[in-house]
């Protein structure tokens, strides 16, 4: 998970990826509830963890007057059968628009979004340790 392009990969629905700097992406995302329709922009940061055996996800940005934080983290886990598991955590916080045309509709699609890339992540983790 050193390679910000292959972390890129992992985030569902990025349209647009630049890397800024080591662990650190800049990504343009589509929106899109209810009549709202537009982008967010968002700075990445990866900050894997490795003598822990983790990996800490950070997302800030904006867009259509709106804000997102995301916070998460995952603990690599070998389960002994040349599988990773990614043990995962994470909360979000939505404001402006999008937070009251959402309302608590967001949550569930932001925890599945994070659960996705968490997974994605895994199956990277996971083609790489095959491939060494």
């Amino acid at each position: 998970m050193q390679d910000p392009q292959r972390v890129a990969a992992c985030l569902p629905g990025v349209q647009d990826v630049q890397v800024v700097g080591p662990g650190e992406l800049e990504v343009t995302v589509p929106l899109q509830a209810g009549l709202l329709r537009g982008s967010l922009k968002a700075r990445v940061q990866i900050v894997p963890d490795e003598a822990a055996g983790q990996v800490h996800v950070r997302i800030q940005g904006g867009g259509l007057g709106s804000t997102l934080a995301v916070n998460a983290g995952a603990n690599v886990v070998d389960t002994g059968d040349g599988q990773t598991r990614l043990d995962w955590q994470g909360a979000a916080d939505l404001g402006g628009p999008l937070a009251k045309v959402g309302g608590k509709a967001m949550e569930p699609r932001v925890q599945s979004l994070i659960a996705r890339t968490f997974r994605n992540m895994s199956a990277q983790i996971a083609a790489g340790s095959r491939l060494a």
